[in-house]
């Protein structure tokens, strides 16, 4: 959320920020919003000076012996005019609260401008792509006879699922737990388990509601009195692990707060139908690592590039190329400053796909929450939140069978995956763990 303030002050400058990313700012409606605010709060004040002074009156009044009838006549008129300015005014602050709940965050200086992912700036590659001497095959075609399962899934649960057996879950597997390691012993994060469903409330903190709600799966809660409340699956545990700061002031001494979490991710994909509709790249159920830190706002930037390193460290351990994007203004996500995107190389695409997001949502999430700390000098002021993919494990379950894949339908295993595959050098159709 942005500050109000600001847009108070800079409305004219804050419209051609957002303009860059494609969102047109309601200036008409905002101001004419800002404009009855204005004249209901003074009129409220000027109402509650006015009752103040009627109030001393009648006291004088009184005290001098006088009859102050018409002045306590005048007092017991003001409580209902004065209850329907205030009325009026919380009416006012609704509409305008839920204005801002719909506006994007304001991209930062350093974010390249541009309309879209097309305009998207390389900032470095890493690792040179694999030179195959036979076919290279697709994730699905090398999955299938590890383990990798589409039609089992598609009878249980209909298209963007996955079910995985041996060979492939067991790999599944050992990736989350070799991120999981990585970043709790190597990068110091606090490793959480998070719940998977959560409450509006909590899906408005980080900003996936009120705007992107056809984006989630719902559920829903019955109460005792028979309404159900309504509960949302989590879309990546950013959600949890962002809020868990929600509504608190914190100490100055406990940032940064680093914390990563395993969680599967549900989302509904609307807008995506008829994209990447083979395979694991795009589904209604994920798996993913997440990356969340929460620090002073002067950190936040440094605290971006050293998030946005720990992401790359997984590729670079298991050996996968790599490069990393810039956004720009058109393709960041609704509550970002700045995103660099991690893209891996898939050979049987021929291309680099998107398998982490790093982001600095500046104090745009820590307003909605209400999430503060206490600085040395005792002022009370918003964190800045961070959130990256520390990795998206089912696309790297991808990258690992496409690029590891052999002639004879086996799968190297990645030199730091080993350890958790029994010290296994190779994957091969019909092992058993």
């Amino acid at each position: 959320m942005l500050d109000i303030t600001l847009l108070r002050k800079n409305l004219s400058e804050v419209a051609a920020r957002l303009k860059t990313r494609n969102f047109v700012f309601p200036e008409a409606e905002f101001n004419e919003l800002e404009a009855r605010r204005k004249s209901v709060q003074t009129q409220t004040e000027e109402l509650q000076a006015e009752r103040n002074a009627v109030s001393k009156e009648i006291g004088r009044l009184k005290k001098a012996g006088e009859d102050a009838s018409e002045a306590m006549k005048k007092a017991a008129e003001i409580p209902a005019r004065l209850s329907a300015l205030e009325s009026e005014l919380d009416e006012i602050r609704t509409k305008l609260n839920a204005m801002l709940l719909r506006i994007p965050n304001l991209p930062h200086a350093s974010t390249p401008i541009g309309k879209d992912e097309t305009e998207n700036v390389e900032v470095r590659r890493w690792g040179t792509p694999r030179v195959f001497d036979f076919p290279v095959k697709d994730h699905v075609d090398v999955g299938a006879p590890l383990g990798l399962d589409f039609d089992t899934a598609a009878k249980l649960s209909g298209s963007r699922f996955a079910f995985m057996r041996g060979a492939v879950a067991h790999l599944h597997r050992a990736i989350a737990q070799f991120m999981l390691d990585t970043h709790t012993r190597e990068h110091g994060y606090e490793e959480c388990y998070t719940p998977y469903i959560v409450t509006a409330s909590t899906m408005q903190g980080t900003g996936q509601l009120p705007k992107f709600e056809e984006d989630l799966f719902a559920a829903k809660k019955g109460g005792a009195s028979g309404d159900e409340e309504q509960m949302y699956l989590v879309p990546t545990a950013e959600v949890t692990l962002t809020n868990q700061v929600a509504g608190r002031i914190l100490r100055a001494d406990e940032l940064p707060i680093k914390v990563t979490a395993h969680t599967p991710c549900f989302r509904s994909e609307a807008g995506a139908y008829g994209r990447d509709t083979r395979g694991m790249i795009r589904q209604h159920q994920f798996d993913k690592v997440e990356m969340v830190r929460i620090v002073r706002p002067e950190d936040s930037y440094d605290h971006l590039e050293e998030l946005t390193r720990d992401a790359e460290s997984i590729l670079q351990k298991l050996e996968l190329p790599y490069r990393v994007v810039a956004l720009s203004t058109g393709d960041i996500g609704f509550s970002s400053a700045k995103t660099y995107d991690l893209e891996v190389w898939l050979p049987a695409q021929n291309t680099y796909r998107e398998i982490s997001s790093c982001s600095n949502c500046e104090d745009f999430q820590a307003r909605r929450m209400g999430a503060r700390f206490k600085d040395e000098n005792g002022r009370t002021r918003f964190v800045h939140t961070l959130n990256g993919s520390g990795l998206a494990v089912g696309r790297t379950l991808v990258a690992v069978l496409e690029n590891y894949q052999n002639a004879d339908g086996s799968v190297t295993i990645p030199k730091a995956l080993r350890p958790y595959l029994g010290n296994r050098e190779v994957l091969r159709p019909g092992d058993k763990f």
